[in-house]
This record gives C-alpha cells, structure tokens and sequence, in this order.
C-alpha cells in the first residue's frame, strides 16, 4: 500500500467501525489484536496486505471482505473437508461422541462389567488414534473414535478401582488426540469441549502433566476461535505453575517437554495479536529449555525439541511477516525425525513464506511437497488454501498445470 492508499483505507476502517458503534479498543480485542495496532491502521500508518488479516478485520466489523477492500479477491465457498477419494471426512461421527453422555446405560443401571482382558485392546486402539491424528487420516479416526470413546468412558465408570487410573488416562489421552483433530479441521468448538474432557480425565488418572498437556489442546482450541485472551490466559498460567515448580524441584524430561510447549504456544498466541517482542521472547524461552532437554521427545504427544522450537519459530515468522527471518530459520532445519504432520506443517510454512517473499515458484514447490506428506492438511487448512489463492491471483492465465491442478484439488479456486 502506499501512503495515500493507507490513508484511505484506514479511514474507510474507522467509519465501519463508528457505524457499528465499537471503540478502538473493542475492535482490536475482537480481532485479537492491541488498540495501538489498530489506531496506526487507521491514521493510515499500518499498512494491512495480508490476505488473512483482512478478512479478520473484516470479519471483526461485520462486513464483507469486499466492502472493506475492494479490490480484494472475491471469497471462496469453504468446501467439506474431504478424502483422497473424495469422501466426506469432517469429522461428524467424532462430534457425535461429544454430544451429551457416553455412557448413559452405566447411569442408570450401575454395575461392574468390566473385563481385564481387555485391557490391551484399548491401549491399543488409543495409541491407534494418536497415530492417525498425527497422519490426519480424519475418515479413520473418526471412524475409531465413535466405539472408542463409549468403551472408555463405560470402562472407568465400571472397572475395579485398581485399574480406573490406567482406563482414565487412556481416556484422556484419546481426549487429547480428539482435540488435535478438531483444530485441525477448523472444528475449534468440538476441541475445546474434547480438551475439557481431556483436562478432567487427567487429572481423575493421578496425572498432573496430562493436565497441563490438556491445558496446551485447549489454548489451541481457543486460538483457532480468536479467543486470544482466553488462550494467552490458559497456557500463561500453566506456564507459570510449571516454572515455580521446576524452580523448586529437580524437572523431568516430560516436565520440561511439557514446559517448552506452553511457552510455543504463547509465542503463537502474540503472533497473531501483532506482538512481535513477546513473541520472539516465547520462542527463546522455548529454545532455552529445548536447549536443556537436548533432544527431541514425544512426551504427551507434543513432539517437543530443539527441532520443533525451530518448526515454530519459522511459522511465527511467517505470521509476523517476517519472510526472510523464518526463511533463514529453516536452513538446514531437519524435521524428518518428527511426524508426518510437523514436517508438512514446515512445508507449508515455507511455502507461505516463499510467496510472501513473491518466489511463487518455490512457494508451490514446498506446497506440493507438503501435499504429498500429508494431502487432507494441504486440502483443509485455511492458511494453505489463502496462499494457493493468492499464488493463483498472481498467476493469473500464466498459472501452470501443477498450480491450477493444487488449486481444484484444494478448491481454492471459489
């Protein structure tokens, strides 16, 4: 934008604003970002060219995207989220598990029909969940989780007291994973009553981590709702009881995996308010105890480690703006000793960056490679879809085969 364009457009921000009746400061807490940020943008000192951040402010005002820019491109019907083979896969039979009681038959007629043997069987099928979450088989899981949940839930409310502990963190765990899931497919009303769920299983089991890891699925949860003050609350207070505890006690690996997690997602958190000094110091925060667990870990399945700092600090670079910083980052940066779904996370980051950086060649080269590790991300994620789009815009008649095949597949055409 030039000065004159952000002079207008920063006016026309203030006039929808005063017509609906909102201060700067209600506004910005909306949106999820400060007043300050704000009232630059509308003395035309901010300039707002992100794609994603003007639908946030448009949507914060209430007006379609158009009215508040419009020469932007016109919206995209957001599209089911769906399978390889095109079925439907939105995770529908797993919102069912989350709508009233699991166990209904155990309330009203409580008995003891638990059987030990098979005990196994559902260890199993829990650490089946987190595998295809952390491989976004949706269709699967969802699938899993429909018998899944009932058993487990029937299970601790009927086993003999000596296995309920076990049966309680399995559920919490498969909470956890469900959780996950929803975030993931833009769901984030479901993950917050499934981290809910998670946080209480937790704590019923004796373990005080699957609390906190809980804590960590619900402040994702309420990242994806923009409810960034409820998440910045969430995971800050986690972090704070877990850092007076570590300074009095001698940390586990799993304390600090733990740990080092809250504070990337409080890094997250002040990356999409806009707060770029808290954000950089959450990432050195999560370096320096990533630097004292010295390895990479799966604890709880947060996948935290010196490898997945850097994974993090590349995509707040990204949502900062900050092209060249997290393009630097990722030199160098091996991930494949992490999840499917953390490398394709890195990809299309960089892709993200890339295109920011208008090397929109590179940008569908990492977009492609990300799809093949994990195609049902690429397909649903908003953020990969908004840079499709934009790569498309760019390209115009010139787009290429591959880039326009990646936009039908993904339905970023509109």
């Amino acid at each position: 934008m030039s000065s004159e364009e952000r002079r207008v457009f920063g006016a026309r921000v203030a006039d929808l604003r005063k017509q609906r009746g909102m201060t700067q400061s209600e506004l910005a807490a909306a949106i999820g970002r400060t007043a300050s940020w704000l009232s630059q943008v509308e003395r035309g000192i901010q300039p707002v060219n992100r794609l994603d951040v003007l639908r946030l402010l448009a949507d914060g005002l209430g007006v379609p995207l158009q009215v508040l820019q419009p020469d932007a491109p016109p919206p995209a019907t957001e599209p089911e989220p769906t399978t390889a083979a095109g079925e439907t896969n939105d995770l529908d039979q797993a919102r069912l598990v989350l709508s009233g009681h699991p166990a209904l038959d155990v309330v009203l007629n409580p008995r003891e029909d638990f059987h030990p043997s098979t005990l196994d069987d559902l260890r199993s099928a829990a650490e089946r969940i987190w595998e295809l979450t952390h491989t976004d088989q949706f269709a699967e899981l969802s699938a899993s989780l429909g018998p899944l949940v009932p058993r487990l839930e029937r299970a601790t409310r009927t086993a003999p007291e000596e296995f309920r502990a076990e049966l309680h963190w399995l559920l919490a765990r498969t909470y956890q994973a469900l959780a996950a899931a929803f975030v993931r497919q833009n769901e984030a009303d479901a993950a917050w009553i499934a981290a809910d769920r998670a946080i209480r299983e937790a704590e019923l089991s004796g373990e005080p981590l699957g609390v906190f890891a809980g804590i960590y699925r619900l402040a994702h949860a309420f990242v994806r709702l923009k409810h960034l003050d409820q998440a910045e609350h969430a995971a800050a207070s986690a972090v704070s009881a877990l850092q007076r505890h570590v300074e009095h006690n001698e940390p586990t690996p799993q304390h600090l995996s733990v740990l080092g997690s809250l504070h990337l997602m409080l890094a997250l958190v002040n990356a999409r308010a806009g707060e770029r000094a808290s954000a950089r110091k959450q990432i050195e925060s999560a370096r320096a105890v990533a630097h004292q667990l010295g390895e990479d870990r799966n604890d709880f399945n947060l996948e935290f480690g010196p490898t997945n700092v850097e994974i993090q600090a590349v995509s707040t670079a990204v949502d900062l703006g900050d092209a060249g910083e997290a393009l630097d980052i990722a030199k160098g940066l091996d991930a494949t000793a992490l999840s499917v779904e953390r490398q394709a996370r890195l990809l299309m980051d960089l892709g993200r960056a890339h295109a920011q950086r208008r090397h929109f060649g590179d940008s569908l080269d990492c977009l492609l490679k990300a799809e093949e590790l994990a195609p049902e991300m690429i397909h649903t994620h908003i953020a990969a879809r908004d840079v499709i789009r934009e790569l498309m815009l760019v390209a115009g008649r010139a787009a290429s085969d591959d880039l326009r095949a990646l936009a039908e597949r993904t339905d970023a055409l509109g």
